[in-house]
C-alpha cells in the first residue's frame, strides 16, 4: 500500500489527479483548474510534485499485481526530449500487446539494453523467444543476458528475432506514450522525466485490462493498484 503519508489531501483526490494527468492530454495548469471547480484547490507545482512522487511507486505495484503475460516478446525503443537531448525509452511488450516493461536510458547502448532485459526478466520471467529490429545494442544486450543466465545454470536460451513486420506491434504501441507527451513542454530533469514515463505507461495498461478488476473503471483500477 502507497502511504501518502503528510500529505494535506485525502488519498483519493491525490490519486484521482494523477491518474488524470497521466491518462489524459492536460497540463498541470488545466489540470488545477479542473481540480477547482471541483472543490479542490490545489497549485500546479504541486500536482507535478505529486505526479513525480506517486508515479514510480504504482508502477512498481503494477509489475506485480498484472496479468501473466506470454513468452514471446517485441522489444523497441522511442525517443524522448530530456534537457534539450534525445533519449531512449526502452519498451516491451508480448505478442498479444500486453505492457511487459519499460526504461528511460541516456545511452542506445549494449550495456542499457542488458539492465533494460534484466528489469523485464525479473518482473516477467525468461521468454522464448524476443523480437527485436535491425538495433546492434538489442542483440547484444540479450547475448549478454544468455551468458549472465548460463553462468547461473540456466539451460534456458532466449531466441532472437529480427523482423520489422513482427515489431510493428510494439510500435505502434508507442502511439499511446507519444501522443500523450506530445502536449507536454519538453521534461527538465532525467528524474522528472522517468518518474512521469512510469505512470504513463501504467495508466495505459489500465486502458488494456491488464489487470483482475471489477470495475472498468480506469482510476478505480490505478487505485487498487496503490491500494
Amino acid at each position: 500500500m502507497i502511504s501518502l503519508k503528510g500529505c494535506h489531501f485525502p488519498k483519493d483526490a491525490v490519486l484521482y489527479a494523477v491518474y488524470f494527468y497521466l491518462r489524459y492530454t492536460v497540463s498541470y495548469r488545466d489540470l488545477e483548474e479542473i481540480r477547482a471547480e471541483r472543490g479542490v484547490q490545489v497549485d500546479h507545482a504541486t500536482l507535478n510534485r505529486w505526479v513525480v512522487k506517486y508515479s514510480p511507486m504504482v508502477a512498481a505495484r503494477a509489475q506485480s499485481k498484472k496479468r501473466p503475460t506470454l513468452n514471446s516478446w517485441r522489444m523497441d525503443e522511442t525517443y524522448i526530449r530530456v534537457r534539450g537531448k534525445w533519449m531512449y525509452l526502452d519498451r516491451a511488450v508480448d505478442k498479444a500487446g500486453s505492457t511487459l516493461d519499460f526504461m528511460l536510458s541516456e545511452h542506445r547502448n549494449r550495456p542499457a539494453a542488458a539492465r533494460f532485459f534484466a528489469k523485464a526478466l525479473s518482473s516477467n520471467g525468461i521468454p522464448s523467444k524476443i523480437v527485436i529490429d535491425k538495433n546492434g545494442a538489442n542483440a547484444a544486450g540479450i547475448r549478454e543476458v544468455n551468458k549472465i543466465l548460463n553462468r547461473f545454470g540456466c539451460p534456458a536460451k532466449i531466441q532472437t528475432v529480427r523482423s520489422k513486420v513482427l515489431n510493428n506491434l510494439i510500435e505502434q504501441d508507442h502511439r499511446f506514450i507519444k501522443r500523450r507527451i506530445r502536449h507536454m513542454c519538453e521534461f527538465k530533469s532525467f528524474r522528472s522525466a522517468s518518474a512521469t514515463l512510469d505512470g504513463i505507461e501504467v495508466a495505459n495498461m489500465t486502458r488494456k485490462r491488464q489487470f483482475s478488476s471489477t470495475t472498468t473503471s480506469g482510476f478505480q483500477i490505478f487505485a487498487e493498484i496503490a491500494g
